[in-house]
C-alpha cells in the first residue's frame, strides 16, 4: 500500500515535506509468514494426535524355513577321481539324476568282476556249510542208531543173563537130584556088599550094584560139570552185560565229539558267510557310489571341482545344488530389549532388496511395495548379541514376488500397539521401549474376566452380596 493512502500519511505532520514517505510501503511478508507458521502449528498440534502404529525394525537376510530347502553341497562318499561330468553350471536337476561319474582309485576295488567273484566265493561257502550241516545230521542219525543197537545188545543181554539164570537154576535142581541118587547107589552097594560078605548074595548081584553106583557117579560127575558150566555162562553173560554199555558210550563219545567239531565248524562257517554278505552288500553299495546324484530336485549353483581326472577325497565336497520351489523365509535379527514384544504369529511387513517400495513404518497400510509376514521362529538363544526370527508369508496377505532369491537383504518390521504420534515422538526421545500389543492386553483383560466369572460362579453367595 503507498505511503499516501495509509492513515499514517494523512495524521503525520511530516508527511507533506519529505517525498520519501511516498516511496516506503508497509511490508506484508511477516504477517503471511507469522499466518504460515501458526496454520503449520495447528496442523502438527493435529497430526500430533493421529494414529501411529508401532514397530520393531529390524534388516536380514532372505533364507528357507526347512532345512532340506537350503543350497547345500553334494559330497563323494568315497575317494575316487573324476571321470565324467553329466551336467553344468545353473542346470536344473531333478532327484536322482547323475552330477558326476568318478573311477576308483584303491587297488582292493580294482577287479572289474569283484563282485560276481565275490558272490561265487559265497555260494562255495554256502555249499560247504550245507553239506556241513547235512554231515552234522547225519552223525545225529548215527547216535541214533548207537543209541538203539545198545538198547538191543542190552536187552539181548539181560535175556541172555536170565536164560542162563534159569539154566543154572535147572543144573541145579538136577544136580541135587543125581546126588540123591549117588547117595542112594552108594547106601544100596554098601548093603549090597554087606548081603553078599554074608553070602546071601551072588558076585554077580554085586557087581551089578557096583556098576549101577558107577554109573551114578558118573552121572553126578557130569551133572556137576554142567553146573559149573551153566553158572560160568551166567557170569560171562552178566560180563558182556556190563562190557555193553562201555563199549557203546565210546562210540556215541565218539560220534558226539565227530558231531561238536562238525557244528563248531558249521558255526564258524555261518559267520564267515555273514562276513562275506556283508562284503558283498558294501561292495554292491559301493558300486552306486561310483554315480554322484542329486538329492532333490534343484538347480547346480557352482562345481567345487574342475576339469576330468581331478582326484577327490572321501567326504569332499564337488558340486552345491540349490533346491527347486523352496519354502522361503525372511531371517531378521532383533534387539534383546524387543524379544519380549514378539510371539510366534505376529504379523511383519517385508521389504525386498532390488522391490520398488514407498515404506511409512508407522502407517503399514498407505506402504507400497511391502509384503505381509507371520513370524514362525523365535530363536531361544542369543547370536552375537540378537535374537534370530524367522518370517513366513502371510497367508491372508499377498503372496511374496516369485523372482526372489535366497540370500538377498530383507528389511522387516514388526507391528505392534497403535498410540498417538505425540506419544511414539516422546517414548523416541526417551528411549523407551514399544508398548505391548493390544491384542495382548485384550487377551488378559478377556483371561481376567473369564476368572472372574469363574470366582462368582464358585462363590455365588459372595457374588450375591
Amino acid at each position: 500500500m503507498p505511503f499516501a493512502e495509509h492513515p499514517f500519511h494523512e495524521t503525520h505532520p511530516l508527511a507533506g515535506r519529505f517525498r520519501s514517505f511516498n516511496q516506503v510501503q508497509t511490508p506484508s511478508a511477516g504477517r503471511t509468514l507469522a499466518r504460515w507458521c501458526a496454520g503449520l502449528g495447528l496442523l502438527v498440534l493435529i497430526a500430533g494426535f493421529l494414529p501411529w502404529t508401532q514397530n520393531i525394525r529390524s534388516t536380514g537376510t532372505l533364507t528357507t524355513l526347512r532345512p532340506q530347502d537350503r543350497p547345500q553341497t553334494v559330497p563323494s562318499t568315497i575317494a575316487g577321481r573324476i571321470e565324467r561330468w553329466r551336467v553344468s553350471e545353473g542346470q536344473l536337476v531333478q532327484k536322482g539324476d547323475t552330477l558326476v561319474e568318478i573311477a576308483e582309485i584303491k587297488d582292493k576295488y580294482f577287479d572289474p568282476e569283484l563282485l560276481l567273484r565275490t558272490r561265487e566265493q559265497l555260494a562255495a561257502k554256502e555249499g560247504s556249510l550245507r553239506e556241513n550241516v547235512a554231515k552234522g545230521q547225519a552223525l545225529e542219525s548215527q547216535q541214533a542208531a548207537l543209541r538203539t543197537g545198545l538198547q538191543v545188545s542190552l536187552n539181548k543181554a539181560r535175556n541172555k543173563v536170565r536164560q542162563s539164570q534159569l539154566k543154572v537154576q535147572s543144573d541145579s535142581a538136577e544136580l541135587v537130584a543125581v546126588r540123591a541118587d549117588y547117595a542112594i547107589a552108594q547106601a544100596q552097594l554098601g548093603r549090597q556088599q554087606k548081603l553078599y560078605d554074608q553070602g546071601l548074595k551072588s558076585l554077580t548081584e554085586l557087581e551089578s550094584r557096583r556098576l549101577k553106583f558107577q554109573e551114578s557117579t558118573a552121572k553126578l560127575q557130569s551133572v556137576e560139570n554142567k553146573f559149573n558150566g551153566s553158572r560160568q555162562e551166567l557170569l560171562n553173560a552178566r560180563l558182556e552185560l556190563s562190557s555193553l554199555d562201555a563199549e557203546y558210550q565210546d562210540k556215541l563219545s565218539k560220534s558226539e565229539s565227530d558231531r561238536r567239531g562238525t557244528l563248531a565248524y558249521q558255526y564258524d562257517t555261518e559267520g564267515q558267510i555273514s562276513k562275506m554278505r556283508n562284503e558283498y552288500a558294501n561292495l554292491s553299495i559301493r558300486a552306486g557310489f561310483y554315480r554322484i546324484t542329486a538329492p532333490q530336485d534343484g538347480y547346480v549353483v557352482r562345481a567345487l571341482k574342475a576339469g576330468l581326472g581331478e582326484m577327490v577325497k572321501e567326504g569332499e565336497s564337488i558340486v552345491t545344488v540349490m533346491p527347486d520351489k523352496p519354502q522361503l523365509a525372511a531371517e531378521l535379527y532383533v534387539q534383546p530389549m524387543d524379544i519380549p514384544l514378539l510371539a510366534v504369529g505376529r504379523k511383519v511387513r517385508l521389504q525386498f532388496d532390488g522391490w520398488p517400495a514407498l515404506v511409512f513404518s508407522g502407517w503399514p497400510g498407505t506402504s507400497f511395495g511391502t509384503f505381509g509376514g507371520v513370524v514362525a521362529v523365535i530363536d531361544n538363544l542369543d547370536s552375537q548379541g540378537r535374537y534370530r526370527i524367522l518370517v513366513t508369508p502371510d497367508p491372508a496377505d499377498e503372496a511374496w514376488p516369485k523372482p526372489l532369491r535366497v540370500g538377498s537383504g530383507v528389511y522387516g518390521w514388526a507391528l505392534l500397539d497403535d498410540v498417538p504420534i505425540w506419544y511414539e515422538l516422546w517414548r523416541q526421545l526417551n528411549g523407551f521401549p514399544p508398548n505391548f500389543a493390544d491384542a495382548d492386553k485384550g487377551g488378559d483383560e478377556k483371561s481376567g474376566k473369564a476368572k472372574s466369572k469363574k470366582d462368582n460362579a464358585t462363590n455365588p453367595d459372595e457374588t450375591e452380596l
